[in-house]
């Protein structure tokens, strides 16, 4: 029984139809291009782009008499990745031909695995709003990548790119433990964030190096599984939410209306927002594998693995609850924080010695919120983990309100500097005199007498007159005595 099966339905996540509610079952199947300078079998150059056909080998082209010869490193990227899943490594694996025929696939068929992959079963466990969800994991396989039809390019013609051909591929297949299109974003989310940590795929989905295939059905609770249809290669995470709904909507009304669901494999159209048939789903058989007879058997011993297991780096959820415990964070803002190995490093570097609240605030609302406004990475931030930890000293010191707080990070955001000399040099400090506020909360109140009066009945205007002070001290004055002496001037402290 997989646990798929065993999964208990919930209603929570039924989908209404015209007859009743419906169950949806989705697996999916994620192709991560290896991080890896070669290809899978020849030397030729693996990155991304390039003039087309400029990356290609006598190998990749197929020519006659051509042998391939495995990339060692895509092997142990590929095992790093199946201890990442916490799935069982197979020290024994086949190489297989995949029989059919594209324009594309030179050799008339694709070296992958299929009875003995790499890797066998492993999960992922997503951490939803409501519940934590274990997605299995039921194997990952080494396969090449086909090269690249081009038909809009010379007119009446298509014309064929081989630089992909042969690129090193893990194609990553899930049980059908999924049952909503948002458990299936998060599942795609969290396996590119652990392939990011371990660096086996740059999880780059706009340059194909990260694409799924979506399997869908649909079932009335307790029922079997239905048929399902394939959604080939969506290369986005919200394309994979909206292809899942729609699909999924598009099976319940077939159903509904006492047709029946045709096995096959579909497009997902992004202007649309619909599916579309390709093609009727192939199954094994029809791809004739078998093994690959001038590949060898792939053997390694247990030293390599564990060689490869003691390199690992510390992983998402291991990160995620140590930034927990060690800096007091929500389970929410860890979560935030560990999507990319990179802010969760800037993070630490911010929050060292510091409150670990208040610099994941900064870094997740202030920082992230300016550089995704600004279509940059945290690689490209003007402002370093330094910088921004000095203006979270001169908040913790109380040199500087919140407020004068963020006029000072737009400053050395646009400028660069030290934080703590553009505070000096400007006049930016926060006042802390009481002499110096009471005079001021002083002569609003005298210039607005109704307005006291009246905050007697209605307390919560004494925010109008913080704001007053607030503006007439240009922000500079201190947040807490400003209420403190209101609340003793307006009789509001007893």
């Amino acid at each position: 029984m997989t646990y798929a099966e065993a999964r208990t339905p919930d209603p929570k996540k039924f989908i209404p139809g015209a007859t009743g509610e419906w169950e949806l079952i989705v697996g999916l199947e994620v192709h991560a291009q290896i991080s890896s300078k070669a290809k899978l079998f020849s030397g030729a150059s693996a990155e991304f782009g390039g003039a087309p056909n400029d990356h290609v080998s006598l190998v990749d082209a197929a020519m006659p008499g051509m042998l391939p010869v495995i990339n060692r490193f895509c092997v142990e990227q590929a095992v790093k990745t199946g201890l990442g899943l916490k799935a069982k490594i197979n020290k024994r694996s086949v190489f297989d031909r995949k029989n059919y025929f594209y324009p594309d696939l030179p050799q008339g068929y694709q070296i992958s695995q299929f009875k003995d992959p790499i890797v066998g079963a492993g999960k992922v466990i997503l951490d939803m709003p409501d519940e934590t969800v274990e997605v299995g994991i039921e194997r990952l396989h080494m396969e090449q990548d086909a090269g690249k039809s081009i038909h809009d390019l010379v007119p009446g013609k298509s014309v064929i790119d081989l630089n992909r051909s042969g690129v090193a591929l893990m194609e990553i297949v899930s049980l059908p433990d999924v049952r909503s299109s948002e458990e299936a974003r998060e599942y795609v989310t969290k396996l590119r964030t652990i392939l990011r940590y371990l660096g086996t795929c740059d999880g780059n989905m706009e340059q194909g190096s990260l694409r799924a295939d979506v399997n869908v059905s649909v079932r009335r609770p307790g029922e079997p599984f239905g048929t399902r249809c394939e959604i080939k290669n969506v290369n986005s995470i919200r394309f994979i939410g909206q292809s899942i709904e729609y699909e999924a909507r598009r099976q319940i009304d077939i159903l509904e209306d006492g047709g029946s669901i045709d096995q096959e494999t579909r497009l997902f159209d992004p202007k649309s927002g619909q599916t579309r048939s390709m093609r009727s789903k192939e199954e094994a058989h029809d791809y004739r594998y078998f093994p690959d007879p001038d590949l060898l058997p792939l053997e390694f011993d247990q030293v390599l693995v564990d060689e490869i297991a003691a390199s690992l780096p510390e992983l998402p959820d291991e990160k995620k609850a140590r930034l927990i415990s060690d800096f007091g964070l929500s389970p929410y803002d860890a979560s935030v924080l560990i999507t990319d190995p990179a802010d969760a490093a800037f993070f630490e570097d911010v929050a060292k010695g510091r409150d670990g609240k208040l610099a994941a605030n900064w870094v997740i609302n202030e920082l992230s919120g300016r550089l995704n406004k600004d279509g940059h990475g945290i690689a490209d931030s003007p402002i370093s983990a330094g910088q921004l930890g000095a203006v979270i000293d001169l908040i913790e010191e109380k040199v500087i309100s919140g407020k004068i707080a963020k006029d000072l990070f737009e400053i050395v955001w646009a400028e660069g500097g030290n934080p703590r000399e553009i505070v000096e040099a400007r006049g930016m400090k926060q006042v802390t005199d009481t002499g110096a506020i009471e005079a001021v909360v002083d002569e609003i109140i005298a210039a607005n007498g109704d307005k006291a009066e009246a905050v007697k009945e209605k307390p919560n205007m004494i925010g109008w007159f913080v704001g007053q002070v607030m503006k007439a001290t240009q922000g500079k004055a201190n947040p807490q005595a400003v209420n403190d002496i209101l609340k003793a001037k307006l009789g509001l402290d007893g």
